[in-house]
Order: C-alpha cells, then sequence, then structure tokens
C-alpha cells in the first residue's frame, strides 16, 4: 500500500485514538501568549476563523523565538510542537492534513536559526511513518517524533507529554518554547515558554 493509500486509511483511526486518549486539563493554564476569541462550547468555528485565531495567537512565538536566539550560545535549542490542530489541520481536513501556514512558517524560522524542531504527539507510535510523512509533506523538518508507545497508554495525556519533554531535556536540549491547543500539551513544565492555540474549549481537540 502506498502512503497516500496508508495516510487515508489512518487518518480516521489517528482522529479517534486521539480524542480517546485526550483527557481534559487539570491544572491552571500557563504563562502564554493572548488567548484568541473562543467558539461557546458547542459551537461551531469557520476554517477562516480559525486560521486568523492561530496566526495571532502564534505570532508573539515568532518575535520570542527571534530574541532568544539572538545571540550565539553554547546551547542546544529545540522547539516543542503538538500536531493535531497545532502543526496539521485535522480538524478541517482529516484525510489531507495540511499544514498550518503559520505554524509552518514559524517552525521553519526556528530550524533556519538553529532551533531543533521536536513533535510530541498523543498518537500511537505504530503509525510514525504515516505521520511523519504529513509533517513532512507540510513543510515541516522533523528532528525528533515522539509517539505514544504501549506503556504510555496507561498514563494521562498530560504525564505522557511531560515526561518526554523531560526526556528531550535529557538528550541535551534546552527547550526554549513548547506549542499546543491543548493544555494538557503545554502544562506541567520543561519548557521555558508556552504558545497555546485555539481549541474553542475542546472543539479542536
Amino acid at each position: 500500500m502506498s502512503i497516500k493509500a496508508k495516510l487515508a486509511a489512518t487518518a480516521t483511526l489517528t482522529a479517534a485514538i486521539t480524542a480517546g486518549l485526550a483527557t481534559p486539563a487539570v491544572a491552571a493554564p500557563a504563562p502564554a501568549a493572548p488567548a484568541p476569541v473562543a467558539a461557546a462550547a458547542g459551537s461551531t468555528v469557520t476554517e477562516q476563523q480559525w486560521l486568523a485565531d492561530v496566526t495571532a495567537a502564534i505570532a508573539p512565538a515568532r518575535v520570542y523565538v527571534e530574541q532568544r536566539t539572538a545571540e550565539s550560545t553554547d546551547e542546544r535549542p529545540a522547539i516543542v510542537f503538538d500536531i493535531d490542530n497545532t502543526t496539521l489541520a485535522t480538524h478541517f481536513h482529516p484525510f489531507t492534513m495540511p499544514g498550518i501556514p503559520p505554524v509552518v512558517e514559524l517552525a521553519q524560522y526556528a530550524h533556519a536559526r538553529g532551533v531543533a524542531v521536536i513533535f510530541v504527539t498523543a498518537r500511537v507510535d505504530f503509525i510514525e511513518p504515516v505521520t511523519r510523512y504529513s509533517l513532512e509533506k507540510a513543510g515541516y523538518t522533523v528532528d525528533e517524533l515522539h509517539g505514544r508507545g504501549l506503556g504510555d497508554l496507561f498514563k494521562s495525556v498530560q504525564q505522557y507529554k511531560t515526561a518526554e519533554r523531560a526526556e528531550v531535556e535529557s538528550e541535551g536540549y534546552t527547550i526554549i518554547a513548547s506549542v499546543g491547543n491543548n493544555w494538557t500539551d503545554l502544562n506541567g513544565g520543561h519548557a521555558e515558554r508556552t504558545f497555546k492555540l485555539p481549541d474553542y474549549n475542546g472543539l479542536l481537540s
């Protein structure tokens, strides 16, 4: 089966797995970029509005990356991204999963300034080839991709993602920023700054 066929065949499974494994945020929000306008619970949001809100939310991250990398140091800086509805538009395009333009631009900009681009996702690791293909096709450099192994399924999403960021740090990286659309992507520390993208009260989980 071709990669394209696998992508289409696993898209629904990926969405179901991600939704089934996600858990509500339990900690208070960490400092982040100003939150975009949120849709009321149970409402819908247009793709156009979502992209506008993402663009507004991600803008401070580029400024921060520019400032943080202005001087050369001995550090190994990294930026950690969530995937679904953070880097790939899986809510509006579940089968093609294109990149989200302002996030792709941020990742490319950070990489050009010597920052490693690392992805930590609640997707299970057995679909890693499809996930990596989707990210690279969308324009992302994938320095590392962390998916959930069997043992991780017994942890909450936040516990798992916090542990993965700690693992990234143990490799010698300094995580200068973490980007996600759910507080479970961001809470738990192990990142200098966090940037929260819109999820509209769980509508885009």
